[in-house]
């Protein structure tokens, strides 16, 4: 075998020396690095943290030999703990919180074969043990639930198959009208209405079944928290045709509303016109009467005054007459008779003479022969005269 030496002069200078020592004990180094790297992994493996957050499940060569799922106060069991190193001792941890499984929609019947689709949500958790139970770890409800589903995944799939089943059942014994009842179109459902009384039922059933002797709680270590409905919907085979359904009794309702209140608009506005002429006739017939009262009253009232001077009202009535008939192309044609004439030509008559006043124009010599001759014969007065002779 060729020696490195023999070819390469370095290998015989103290460096090459070193280099030499060193390589020769290099095996031995990483044999006791690889030895120290398993021993810290074994005790690393020996060592097992339990979190708030989960159960642990501890096997010996496949027997189960340590169950930490206490969480209390007092009794509480998280934190570092031992156990033989792997692969002798095994750990398996669950999720001690709630879960919730949120399968899609389930297409079912009602009781008036009515096709829907029912959206539901299941909230569950492995139950934790009581404190104080028995130390049996079979009987622990993680333990069963281990030996039952084995995981999450296969417990949702168990739970599924009992959530579809149930929920048939149940949704068949009701009818769509009943199911969708409520109160009030702007509320919500609420927690008494029939969606939540089914689902209250259903998570009845689905916690203990009535026919089987052990429920999920204590077949399978599972605790059903709670279920509820949180959508209904109709199928999309017929979604489209029932709603076109609906629309037409929609407005089949609201043509009835409209007819309703187009005939109480008619009845109102009759009602309203008969007494708005009720009420005129009646101020018409008041105002009538008031109006006579008045008539009566000033009628009353000018006969009091004419009959206390009747020379005067004679005058005013002449003066009146004048007023109609005379204007600036009138020309009256009149006997010395007239009442008309009288007042033109004498004036009005006046007061009784005292001693001192002129006598009358009768007493004057030839007055007599005057007025006879005036009576006698018609006269034509312009209708300025007329007017200046009025007072």
């Amino acid at each position: 075998m060729l020696n490195p030496s023999d070819s390469n002069p370095a290998w015989n200078s103290p460096a090459g020396d070193a280099l030499q020592a060193a390589t020769s004990k290099l095996p031995g180094r990483t044999v006791r690095i690889v030895l120290a790297a398993a021993f810290v992994a074994l005790a690393a493996s020996c060592l097992l943290f339990v979190d708030e957050t989960e159960y642990v499940i501890v096997e010996t060569l496949g027997r189960i030999t340590a169950v930490y799922d206490q969480a209390g106060p007092k009794d509480s069991d998280r934190g570092l703990h031992f156990k033989a190193p792997w692969p002798i001792g095994t750990v398996r941890r669950f999720d001690r919180r709630q879960q919730l499984y949120d399968p899609p929609g389930r297409e079912t019947f009602t009781h008036d074969k009515k096709n829907l689709t029912v959206h539901s949500y299941v909230c569950w958790k492995i139950a934790a043990t009581a404190a104080g139970a028995a130390t049996n770890l079979e009987d622990r409800p993680v333990v069963r639930f281990y030996r039952g589903v084995g995981n999450a995944g296969v417990a949702e799939a168990r739970l599924d198959a009992r959530v579809r089943s149930i929920l048939a059942a149940e949704i068949g014994q009701v009818d769509l009208g009943q199911l969708l009842a409520a109160r009030s179109s702007e509320a919500g459902p609420g927690d008494n209405s029939p969606i939540a009384a089914v689902a209250e039922r259903i998570l009845t059933q689905l916690r203990r079944r009535s026919d089987e002797a052990q429920g999920l709680l204590e077949k399978l270590g599972m605790d059903i928290v709670d279920l509820r409905i949180k959508r209904i919907n109709l199928p999309e085979g017929n979604r489209f045709a029932v709603y076109e359904r609906m629309r037409t009794e929609r407005l089949r309702i609201a043509e009835r509303y409209r007819s309703a209140g187009r005939a109480e608009k008619v009845r109102i506005e009759s009602q309203a016109r008969r007494q708005s002429e009720e009420l005129l006739a009646k101020a018409a017939a008041d105002a009538e009467r008031i109006r006579g009262e008045g008539e009566a009253e000033a009628i009353g009232i000018l006969n009091r005054a004419h009959a206390a001077d009747p020379d005067f009202y004679e005058f005013q009535r002449t003066l009146a007459g004048y007023a109609r008939i005379l204007n600036d192309k009138t020309t009256l044609v009149l006997s010395a008779a007239s009442p008309l004439l009288k007042l033109l030509t004498t004036g009005v008559r006046a007061a009784s003479p005292g001693p001192d006043d002129e006598p009358p124009a009768s007493s004057l010599p030839g007055a007599a022969e005057q007025k006879a001759e005036a009576r006698s014969a018609p006269q034509a007065i312009p209708a300025a005269a007329a007017r200046e002779s009025n007072p």
